[in-house]
């Protein structure tokens, strides 16, 4: 339900896009992380039913958990009521998202994103380790992205490349967040033109020299 509302909206909203560019952007908004936060906003976890294992290992916050419960309410609601009430609770939560992502389709993939970071600082390529939990039509999927031996993040999803895009997620904000409190490197004056800096000392700007000038002190 959620997927065929989107692909509509964009579809009809959208048509100076490519085809591609229509994927990219359906994909950015049609995830598991997406889902996720808007469950988050809603504060759906409150109102889950959760068995006592799930209950005690943070179940109510766990992003597979939320998004699926979102996806139940959507489609609660279409079977409920039908296409335009389904359809009009999917624009209202995911509208601003659409089209935020429609301004670069492509940008929430944070595979790409992360490949084009390292890339760009010559730090070693993110390897992805993924494993998995349940029956094959229940599986979960948990995936760590590591750089240079380090683990940089964490992920959990329903298919492999959900909890891949989870992890990698992580890992970019992580890294972009280091970069954003590094120090601002320290420049030195370049020294006046016509002077020369002497052994020792620092050069001063023309005013200073101005005003240090004898006809200035008389």
């Amino acid at each position: 339900m959620l997927g065929l509302v989107v692909t509509s909206h964009i579809y009809r909203n959208y048509p100076d896009l490519s085809e591609g560019a229509l994927a990219k952007l359906r994909s950015d908004v049609v995830n598991s992380v997406s889902l996720a936060s808007v469950a988050r906003e809603l504060d759906l976890g409150s109102a889950l039913l959760l068995g006592k294992g799930e209950e005690t290992s943070g179940g109510r916050e766990k992003s597979s958990i939320l998004a699926d419960a979102l996806e139940a309410v959507i489609g609660a609601v279409y079977v409920d009521g039908g296409w335009e009430p389904a359809a009009a609770i999917v624009l209202e939560r995911f509208a601003a998202r659409m089209q935020h992502a429609a301004r670069r389709p492509g940008l929430e993939d944070y595979k790409t994103r992360l490949q084009e970071h390292v890339a760009r600082t010559g730090i070693r390529s993110p390897d992805y380790d993924v494993t998995d939990t349940g029956p094959d039509h229940e599986k979960q999927f948990f995936a760590s992205v590591c750089i240079d031996d380090e683990v940089f993040g964490r992920g959990q999803g329903r298919t492999k490349k959900e909890a891949e895009q989870a992890a990698a997620a992580e890992a970019w904000e992580r890294l972009a967040d280091t970069e954003s409190h590094d120090p601002e490197p320290t420049s030195t004056p370049a020294p006046t033109s016509g002077s020369a800096p002497t052994s020792g000392s620092t050069p001063t700007s023309g005013s200073t020299l101005h005003s240090l000038s004898p006809k200035a002190t008389q």
